[in-house]
């Protein structure tokens, strides 16, 4: 191995990194990655099934096979050159070079203890240089900062650094934003109210972004558009009365009169919706898709799905079909239809006709299958999407063809895979690359609406 310049480093990669991000070999910039054999080894193991970990598996594999090919003649003792193979597109580019393991290790038992062993053995070996270890797993680091080597978690899949900077959809103007605005233009059309106005510099809006003035003269806008100097705002629609409710859902504060405005846009094709549990979001997205569906036709049905815990892996051992298979999974879904589908008269019956009506154009699908199809005209709900990651998303969103509508659901709060973040979740990830489009919108539901109990319980416990 070469001697490096102080600034440069050596970053071993823990198998849990490569099975997460496969292209990680190349997000290392100049610096220099060592792969310990026992890596290897559990790659190998890890390759097997359709699950998302096999085919990462398999990908982080053929990275490293045509990285060797690449440079047999020269062998591999002095290190590969890490050039990006064709079709994977990063940032910035990685200039440094691949090493591996060449001496047996010193460790026993756990993989994590052979791994450790290794880079340990690599620091002996270059003493000038600056080993850092990277690994998704705690405890992994944890053991590694024990015997006093520098570990990092693997933060080059983050869609931010923090997510308290993460875009919510909403803001709160100054009380004297008019008084701030008196160029401003309005106007009429088609029974909306319109505003162009021009942006301060520290008004740096989104488009669909939602904006409010509270109190008294309390008014809510959203941004159409900005071009140039001028931002075009609409007042929104009220959908906090009965009389203009969504298949007998009002708003019951102002971010859910936000949510309806944006599902029921035509004009939006991809709604994320955040949220603590009790706020709305399935509800709301329900309502606003059975409106559309039922009443205005303007999509075929509704296509629910949601991300299980075991995500990519087998669904078998429940019986049935597809649809069966999920409707475990689907609780949130049946508990919210019994509100919508409840008519006031026609007793027992009418209920059983309605509950028959809207199953026919509510259909339960399975993550497991989407790869490779396309929803023509369908209202796609994805619940629980903050248990999906980045690679997830783009497979999910990429299924919706002409006249599709995608709906993504979740609570950052409540991630259950593993290795996943609320910085690094697929949900988080779309919220933040789809900001800046001007067909896609996003809220954060922050008051709780199911009782006064959930409420508390969210907040004391």
């Amino acid at each position: 191995m070469t001697k490096k310049a102080k600034q440069q480093r050596t970053y071993a990669l823990d198998t849990n990194v490569l099975l997460h991000d496969p292209t990680a070999l190349f997000r290392f910039e100049e610096h220099d990655v060592f792969i310990p054999m026992t890596v290897l080894e559990e790659l190998d193991e890890k390759k097997q099934g359709v699950s998302e970990v096999a085919r990462n598996g398999r990908q982080a594999s053929r990275f490293l096979n045509e990285l060797i090919e690449r440079n047999n003649s020269h062998g591999i003792a002095d290190g590969v050159p890490l050039t990006q193979p064709e079709g994977v597109k990063l940032k910035g580019g990685a200039s440094g070079r691949l090493y591996f393991q060449t001496r047996t290790g010193n460790g026993h038992g756990k993989a994590d203890n052979q791994i450790i062993a290794a880079v340990l053995q690599l620091r002996e070996q270059h003493a000038d240089a600056q080993i850092v270890l990277v690994s998704k797993d705690i405890n992994l680091r944890i053991k590694a900062k024990i015997f006093g080597l520098d570990a990092e978690d693997y933060e080059n899949d983050r869609a931010l650094d923090d997510f308290s900077l993460l875009y919510t959809g909403a803001t709160e103007l100054p009380a004297d934003f008019w008084d701030r605005h008196p160029e401003v233009h309005s106007w009429s059309e088609r029974g909306q109210t319109f505003y162009e106005v021009k942006p301060r510099n520290d008004e740096a809006w989104q488009p669909n972004q939602c904006l409010y003035l509270p109190g008294e003269n309390s008014v809510e806008l959203r941004v159409l558009e900005t071009s140039g100097e001028k931002a075009r705002l609409a007042l929104l629609h009220d959908y906090t009365g009965n009389a203009h409710s969504v298949w007998g859902i009002a708003a019951r504060n102002r971010e859910q009169n936000f949510a309806l405005n944006m599902l029921m846009d035509p004009d939006i094709d991809f709604v994320t919706l955040l949220g603590t549990a009790g706020t709305g979001k399935t509800l709301l997205a329900l309502a606003a898709g059975l409106a559309q569906v039922m009443d205005q036709q303007r999509y075929r049905e509704i296509i629910m799905t949601r991300a299980t815990v075991s995500v990519g892996e087998d669904i078998g051992f429940l019986p049935g079909t597809e649809e069966e298979k999920m409707t475990p999974w689907m609780g949130a879904l049946t508990d919210n239809l019994e509100v919508l589908a409840n008519p006031e008269d026609g007793g027992s019956w009418g209920r059983q006709a309605t509950n028959d009506l809207l199953a026919s154009r509510i259909k339960i699908r399975s993550l497991n299958f989407m790869r490779g199809r396309t929803f023509l005209s369908r209202y796609l709900i994805i619940d629980e999407a903050q248990n999906l990651t980045p690679k997830q998303m783009k497979t999910l969103v990429t299924r919706a063809g002409p006249g599709t509508k995608i709906v993504c659901l979740g609570n950052v709060e409540q991630i259950d895979t593993p290795y996943l973040t609320e910085t690094t979740s697929g949900l988080t990830y779309a919220v933040d690359r789809f900001q800046h489009w001007p067909h896609a919108a996003h809220i954060t539901l922050r008051r709780g609406e199911r009782s006064r109990l959930a409420d508390f319980a969210s907040e004391a416990l």
